[in-house]
């Protein structure tokens, strides 16, 4: 029978002492986000190549990094292994398997009902809850709502495990909790303050309440003893540079930019690379900032190499605002007509309105964002990573001088920004 445990008291099925050490350490690195996971679940696997568990988590190590071919090649590795011991763990082999298969609507179901037996499975609980999860991208409306309902129900089950905690206060902040948010996340950073997510969650808690200064200065003393090549190293510098654009500091915006998000210098998951750099460009942009045609082409090239075909509805988006402005009609005509899945109403919406905001036709950008606004919390990702939708309705009202109602529109769906 299993002997080991994992860090959340949960039976592993190997009898090496290393493999479960490293596993946990793994682990641990994972949800921190901190560099070392890659090398902690190969030891895990070296010591004990039977250990599902350690072949299936290198899996989403990969998976979450972007490289999808030594995702599937372990994860094949991981299926291979001798059946886990636990009913627990064979229940949570099948799942992930789905997950990193790409089955993320078959997975949703049985993860549910994988928590409810066992709730504190904290690798099935990541996949479920946050903005990037299976109910951050499943398209639903009122996703935030279900988001922290689901968190609020595991909640008891996890204490004051600052992990938790962290994601815990992403769920109540994106809600509009944020009284309660800032409890959780002080409480988090407190139990562990190296966790490079609940830095980015304390990010982006002090972008809600409109505290740009504390928030920059936070960030900018948290990054410096990040390591680069940590996970969050690239969106919690996005965090830093909308700071600097935010106080007028353009030229400090672009170092951040140009030295921790373009992916020439900086190191982060295609999604994050490719979707942080638009919205920045776009942003910069909206507000006066030049943007070179060289960087929206750089960019639109990125989204091509990796998002050649419409597939996520939050990725769509972005690369149709990168193809719109870098002039690509071609590859921006692709995502609108080929959008698909959940989304694929708001992903070709938006992409006419990027399209016609591209071509200066303001009145026809206004009509086709209109209908996006109601609940683009569909479309996943953060409310700051989508308030670049606000950004562009109240951009095109102001260039037809509607600026009282583009005034209006951001006093009634998002004030902080009035403040930003």
């Amino acid at each position: 029978m299993a002997q080991h445990q994992d860090s959340y008291g949960l039976e592993l099925s190997t009898q090496s002492d290393t493999a479960a050490a490293a596993y946990r350490d793994g682990m641990r690195l994972y949800f921190t986000a901190q560099p070392g996971a890659e090398a902690a679940f190969k030891t895990a696997i070296a010591a004990d190549p039977d250990f599902a568990l350690a072949h299936l988590s290198l899996s989403r190590e990969h998976h979450v990094h972007g490289n999808g071919k030594a995702a599937r090649d372990t994860l094949t590795a991981a299926n291979a292994c001798p059946a886990p011991e636990t009913s627990r763990e064979q229940q949570h082999l099948a799942i992930m398997t789905t997950i990193i298969s790409g089955r993320g609507d078959d997975a949703f179901t049985a993860a549910k009902a994988h928590l409810a037996d066992y709730p504190r499975d904290a690798l099935i609980t990541s996949t479920c809850i946050g903005v990037f999860s299976l109910i951050g991208f499943s398209g639903r409306p009122g996703r935030e709502a279900e988001n922290l309902a689901m968190s609020s129900l595991l909640a008891p089950h996890y204490g004051d495990d600052p992990w938790f905690l962290s994601n815990h206060a992403f769920a109540q902040m994106e809600a509009g909790q944020l009284n309660q948010a800032e409890t959780s996340i002080e409480a988090s950073l407190k139990g562990n303050p190296k966790d490079a997510n609940a830095a980015h969650h304390r990010a982006h808690l002090y972008y809600e309440m409109g505290e740009t200064k504390a928030g920059y200065a936070f960030l900018t003393e948290w990054l410096s003893t990040y390591d680069r090549h940590g996970i969050m190293h690239c969106h919690n510098s996005w965090h830093a540079a909308l700071g600097a654009m935010a106080l007028g500091d353009v030229d400090e915006m672009w170092r951040i930019v140009d030295q921790d998000v373009d992916p020439a210098n900086g190191h982060g998951p295609p999604l994050n690379v490719m979707t942080d750099l638009a919205s920045i460009l776009f942003r910069a942009q909206q507000v006066g900032i030049e943007v070179s045609e060289t960087r929206w082409a750089r960019v639109s090239d990125y989204a091509n190499q990796w998002f050649p075909k419409p597939r996520l509805g939050f990725a769509d988006v972005h690369s149709a605002l990168v193809h719109a402005f870098a002039g690509r009609g071609e590859a921006l005509n692709n995502i609108i007509s080929d959008a698909n899945g959940p989304v694929a109403d708001l992903v070709a919406t938006i992409g006419e309105a990027f399209k016609a905001m591209a071509a200066q036709d303001w009145a026809a950008a206004e009509a086709y964002l209109l209908p996006a606004l109601p609940d683009h919390a569909r479309l996943g990702g953060s409310r700051a990573q989508r308030d670049l939708i606000e950004h562009a309705m109240s951009g095109v009202l102001m260039k037809q001088g509607k600026a009282e109602q583009a005034q209006l529109l951001l006093a009634a769906r998002r004030p902080v920004l009035t403040s930003a």
